[in-house]
C-alpha cells in the first residue's frame, strides 16, 4: 500500500501509441502487425502522413513525410484516410476509463493526460495500478500506451516517453542524474527547435548541462522560459493535476453586432470573410485548430440560432474558416434581415497533434505563411489587432461595428 503519511505526489502521464493507426487497428484487427498510415488524399501521391504504427515507423515512415516517399519506403504500407469522429469516441472512452482511478485526471490532448494518484492508497501500489490501467486499455479497447509515473508532471511526461510502445516507466527525482541529465537538450519535454539553438548559443547540449548552469545565466538568455526549463532540468514542477485546465480552450469564436440589419448575401459573406480573419488570429494565438465550426446568426427580430458541422479535416486558416462557415449559413439562412453573425470553433485540438492535408506544394507555402503570421502577431501584439491585415488595405472605420470575442 501506499503510505499516505509522505508527501511525495504520484503522477501518471498516460500516452497512447500511436493513436490515430491504433484505432483503426482496433476497428479492424487484420490490421495488427502490418505498417499502417493515416494520411489524407489516399488516392494522391502528394498526401501527407498523419501518423503511422510502429511497423510502418521502422521502415522509416515518419509523420509529415509526403505519401510517395513514405510507399517508397514502405511499398506494402497500407494508407487509410483519417476519422476523427472515431478518435474522438475513443478519446472519450479512454479519459472516462481514467476518471475511475482518480477525480483529478487531466486531459492533455486528444490521446495523452495525466493522473494524480497521490490518494489512491486503497487500489495499491503505483506500478501495479498502472499495469491494471495499461492492460484494461488493451483488453477493453484494444488500444496500447505507455505509463510515466514520477512525482510531477514534467517527470511523469519525461518517464512516458522513455519505453514505447506498451511501456511503464519509474522515474524518482534521485535518478535525474544518471537517466535525465546525459539526454540531448531537445529531448526535454518542452524545448523546440528554437530553444534548442539558444541552448546551443550558451553551450547547453544536454539536459545536465542545463541544469548545471547557473540559474541567472538561463534566464538571462531565454528569459522567463527558462527559468521554467531550468527548474524542470533539475526536477522541480509543482503544478498540479487540474481537470479544467482542458476545458480553456475548447471554444474559441468571435461575432459581431451589425450597425444596420442586412439583407443581401453579398454584405453578409464580406462580414463571413472578416470574422474567419479574426479567428485564424485568434486559433494561431493559441496554437489549435478547429475540428467543428458553429455559426450564429441573430435576425433583426433578435431571433437567434446557431448551427455547427463537423469538419472532415482540422482547420486554421482563414480561408477555409470563411468557406465553411458560408457553407452553413447558406444551408441555414432563412432570408431575413441578420442583426448578429458569429463564427466559433467549438471543438478545438493542439496543433501539434492534428493533421493537416498538404499537398507539397502548398505544404513549403504553409510553413512560410507561419513565419510571416509570427511576424504579423508581434506587430498586432504591440500596436493593436488591426493595425496590420493581410491582404487589407484599411479605409476608415470597419462598418461592422465592434467585434465581441469568446
Amino acid at each position: 500500500m501506499l503510505n499516505k503519511s509522505k508527501t511525495a505526489r504520484v503522477i501518471f502521464h498516460v500516452d497512447m501509441n500511436s493513436f490515430y493507426a491504433s484505432v483503426e487497428i482496433a476497428l479492424d484487427p487484420s490490421l495488427k502487425g502490418k505498417p499502417v498510415a493515416i494520411a489524407g488524399n489516399v488516392e494522391d501521391r502528394k498526401g501527407i502522413i498523419v501518423t503511422s504504427s510502429y511497423e510502418a515507423r521502422a521502415k522509416g515512415v515518419r509523420t509529415t513525410m509526403p505519401l510517395w516517399e513514405a510507399k517508397r519506403k514502405c511499398p506494402d504500407l497500407i494508407v487509410l484516410p483519417p476519422s476523427f469522429e472515431r478518435y474522438r469516441n475513443a478519446s472519450k472512452k479512454i479519459f472516462d476509463m481514467l476518471c475511475e482511478y482518480s477525480d483529478l485526471v487531466e486531459p492533455v490532448s486528444i490521446d495523452e493526460g495525466y493522473i494524480d494518484l497521490t490518494d489512491a492508497s486503497l487500489r495499491g501500489f503505483p506500478l501495479d495500478i498502472a499495469h491494471e490501467i495499461q492492460t484494461r486499455l488493451l483488453n477493453e479497447l484494444r488500444l496500447p500506451c505507455s505509463i510515466g509515473i514520477a512525482p510531477n508532471k514534467f517527470l511523469s511526461k519525461m518517464a512516458s516517453d522513455m519505453k514505447k510502445p506498451l511501456g511503464i516507466t519509474v522515474l524518482r527525482k534521485r535518478e535525474i542524474p544518471q537517466i535525465l541529465w546525459p539526454m540531448k537538450i531537445e529531448e526535454m519535454h518542452g524545448v523546440g527547435k528554437k530553444t534548442m539553438e539558444k541552448f546551443h548559443e550558451i553551450n547547453i547540449f544536454t539536459i545536465g548541462d542545463l541544469a548545471n548552469k547557473g540559474e541567472w545565466d538561463v534566464k538571462l538568455a531565454l528569459g522567463k522560459n527558462g527559468e521554467k526549463l531550468w527548474q524542470r532540468a533539475r526536477g522541480m514542477d509543482n503544478r498540479e493535476v487540474d481537470p479544467e485546465a482542458s476545458n480553456s480552450f475548447k471554444t474559441v469564436g468571435v461575432s459581431t453586432t451589425l450597425p444596420e440589419d442586412l439583407v443581401q448575401f453579398a454584405e453578409m459573406d464580406k462580414v463571413l470573410h472578416e470574422l474567419a480573419d479574426s479567428l485564424e488570429l485568434r486559433l494561431k494565438r493559441k496554437k489549435v485548430v478547429a475540428t467543428t465550426l458553429q455559426l450564429t446568426i441573430r435576425y433583426a427580430g433578435r431571433k437567434t440560432v446557431t448551427r455547427s458541422e463537423t469538419l472532415s479535416n482540422p482547420i486554421q486558416e482563414k480561408t477555409d474558416l470563411a468557406l465553411a462557415a458560408k457553407k452553413i449559413f447558406k444551408e441555414h439562412w432563412n432570408g431575413e434581415p441578420v442583426r448578429l453573425l458569429g463564427v466559433s470553433a467549438i471543438q478545438v485540438i493542439e496543433k501539434n497533434r492534428a493533421y493537416r492535408q498538404l499537398d507539397l506544394f502548398s505544404y513549403h507555402h504553409f510553413t512560410k505563411d507561419e513565419q510571416l503570421f509570427e511576424t504579423l502577431d508581434k506587430i498586432q501584439r504591440k500596436y493593436g489587432e488591426h493595425s496590420v491585415q493581410k491582404g487589407i488595405e484599411k479605409k476608415g472605420e470597419n462598418r461592422n461595428g465592434k467585434k465581441n470575442e469568446t
